[in-house]
């Protein structure tokens, strides 16, 4: 009996969201095989997270990203990471914000972060891009800074290092074993701040 109950409760996290979505939630990344696992798309992999736990896929083409739209407590949600190439991840996030009528306040951005190390994270309700390019990009397109983000550390460059070498590198197994719990966390911080907790977030989180 339990199993049935199971498989209704994964009907109804599948079935579509009726309605436009309040909040955009957008994980940063590069598109592509050769990117999977590197640092620079930690946002795509957080995002993948998002997605396993609410029961539904982020494979609908649409705004230059691959999207979905679900029920996030209680708020209806798109998910969205774009495929745009991380320099011109503003393209996308704009897209959806024009279709949908949503303020720069309510998309809340997920990316790596090289001043923090791997299994740190810390949340803003808004800032400068800090030397990230995607994030350079969605302030520049979408004209303002005052978007909540979720700032997953990957850890400093090492001395020597190329920025776009260490950003473009794969993840140790140990890193990514570490990254769940960062990805866990910041499912948790997402909802805190679409309900209006952002301190909160901030002060369980940072």
């Amino acid at each position: 009996m339990s199993d049935i109950w199971s498989l209704f409760d994964k009907i109804k996290k599948t079935e579509k969201v009726q309605g436009p979505p309040e909040y955009i939630i957008v994980g940063l990344g590069n598109p592509g095989r050769d990117y999977e696992t590197t640092r620079h798309n930690t946002g795509f992999m957080a995002l993948d997270l998002f997605s396993d736990k609410l029961g539904t896929h982020i494979d609908r083409l649409k705004f230059k990203a691959l999207t979905t739209q679900c029920e996030m407590g209680g708020h209806r949600v798109l998910l969205m990471k774009p495929q745009t190439f991380m320099n011109l991840s503003g393209e996308a996030v704009f897209a959806a914000m024009d279709f949908y009528k949503i303020p720069l306040e309510k998309v809340i951005v997920v990316y790596d972060d090289t001043t923090l190390d791997v299994g740190k994270m810390r949340i803003r309700k808004k800032g400068s891009a800090g030397g990230h390019n995607g994030i350079k990009s969605i302030i520049a397109l979408c004209s303002g800074d005052t978007f909540p983000r979720i700032k997953i550390g990957i850890g400093k460059k090492p001395e020597g290092w190329d920025l776009a070498d260490w950003v473009l590198g794969k993840y140790s197994e140990d890193d990514l074993k570490t990254l769940q719990g960062m990805y866990e966390n910041s499912f948790e911080a997402a909802k805190l701040i679409m309900e209006g907790k952002t301190e909160e977030a901030m002060g369980k989180f940072n």
